[in-house]
């Protein structure tokens, strides 16, 4: 590879991990093209992207920056999964699958400045999704809103229902 290609690669990886949220990096050998590309598919599902770069143009890329400490694990053959909008996406996946398939060896994982290792990965995997938490905020954020409507309804349906049983007595009698 030339220098120019080289630069280029360090460019593009410089962008890419300037918008990023978050990153697992791991061990793929001896994992087969075809349990990779149906790995690509999973990641790609949410919103992830599956990448491998060399180590040494990695390296350079993060050099002076916040992910400098995950130099440590780039030794050997090293897949970088790349979320830029679930920060526990890339993890929660490349956890299943590693669980799944021993030869594929999670590292470790940069999220919100912070480095972890494979154990790290793993709480990182524990997190709830980015739906689960909108859907959460939504529930907390309706929840007085159905209260005070049902609050409201209560009276008129009290009414309805001494309504309903006058009209029965008044019918009976």
């Amino acid at each position: 590879m030339d220098r120019v290609t080289k630069e280029a690669q360090v460019t593009e990886l410089k962008e890419k991990l300037a918008r990023v949220t978050s990153i697992v990096l791991a061990d793929y050998r001896g994992i087969n093209v075809p349990m990779v590309t149906g790995l690509r598919d999973e990641f790609r599902k949410v919103q992830c992207e599956y990448k491998v770069f060399k180590n040494t143009l990695v390296k350079l890329a993060i050099k002076g920056t916040a992910l400098e400490g995950m130099s440590k694990f780039l030794e050997g053959p090293t897949a970088m999964i790349l979320s830029y909008e679930s920060p526990s996406a890339p993890a929660k996946v490349a956890t299943k699958f590693a669980k799944e398939q021993e030869k594929f060896v999670v590292k470790g994982a940069y999220f919100e400045g912070t480095i972890f290792d494979a154990k790290g990965v793993a709480t990182l995997a524990a997190l709830p999704g980015r739906e689960e938490l909108l859907s959460n905020l939504a529930g907390c954020l309706l929840s007085p809103a159905m209260k005070l409507a049902g609050q409201l309804m209560g009276p008129a349906q009290t009414l309805v229902t001494i309504l309903k049983q006058k009209g029965e007595e008044a019918a009976a009698a």
